[in-house]
């Protein structure tokens, strides 16, 4: 999706990759992970160990208390340098930054957006693209789904949904619509 914005001169920021990358760096959000998840999370080199990270996290009986302080950590590292990364994009030409976040929400960023789009498919489309993408089980991709929102969330939530279906032709449809509706780079 973010490639079709980029298309008609909007950039966008993945927060899923500012999170990869603060963990690659190390640094401050990796002492505070330690402190709060012990060392077992770091591989040999001192990195975070994503998978580590998780099985510390996922799967406990305080897994709500565990995420929350999870969230409470890194969320604050990712929105600084999306922030960062924001500011300099304002520099530009760019009629728009477009922040694709899976954690809009939970971060609270929503708040600091001037519009914010929800992109929803219905469950057997998400059900197949993320068997296709991750290589894993039904049962692991339904829980997956189920810990996510539930549409009903994002349709009251967002100022404009996407429907996304179809193809990349078709979602690239929906996107122009909904920058000529809001007159965003168009």
């Amino acid at each position: 999706m973010a490639s079709i914005f980029l298309k008609y001169g909007i950039p966008s920021i993945d927060t899923d990759a500012v999170y990869h990358k603060l963990l690659a760096e190390g640094g401050s959000m990796t002492r505070e992970l330690v402190d709060a998840f012990g060392t077992d999370i770091l591989d040999a080199d001192g990195k975070v160990n994503r998978k580590k990270l998780g099985s510390a996290v996922f799967g406990h009986e305080n897994t709500p208390a565990l995420l929350h302080t999870l969230n409470t950590i890194t969320h604050k590292y990712v929105m600084a340098r999306t922030h960062e990364m924001v500011n300099a994009l304002s520099k530009t030409k760019a009629p728009a930054v477009l922040i694709d976040a899976p954690q809009l929400f939970e971060a609270g960023i929503e708040k600091e957006c001037d519009l914010v789009i929800g992109v929803l498919a219905d469950r057997e489309v998400r059900i197949s693209r993320i068997l296709q993408r991750d290589g894993i089980t039904r049962e692991a991709a339904l829980k997956r789904i189920n810990a996510q929102k539930d549409d009903h969330f994002f349709l009251s939530s967002c100022h404009h949904i996407l429907f996304n279906n179809g193809d990349l032709a078709q979602l690239e449809r929906e996107i122009l619509q909904f920058m000529e509706n809001y007159r965003v780079g168009v």
